[in-house]
Order: structure tokens, then sequence, then C-alpha cells
């Protein structure tokens, strides 16, 4: 079963999605999604 970072970068990628691309949707930094997408923060 994937991690919830793992979804996260496979659903991006699938809408072919940069990191920047989908902070900038979410209003937040490319920073966090990365964090978000290798497990490093949930936050």
């Amino acid at each position: 079963m994937p991690t919830i970072g793992e979804k996260i970068a496979e659903l991006r990628r699938k809408n072919g999605m940069t990191q920047e691309e989908l902070a900038s949707l979410l209003g937040i930094s490319a920073q966090s999604v990365s964090k978000w997408e290798t497990g490093v923060s949930l936050n």
C-alpha cells in the first residue's frame, strides 16, 4: 500500500503537474509539496 506522499506524487504526475504547479494551486510552497512526497512532513 502506497504512503500518502507516494499517492500525492502519483496523482500529481498523472495530472501532468510539477511540484511548483501543485503548490501554486494549493497556495503553499513547493518545498511543502516536496516534504509531503518524501514523508518529511505531513503538515
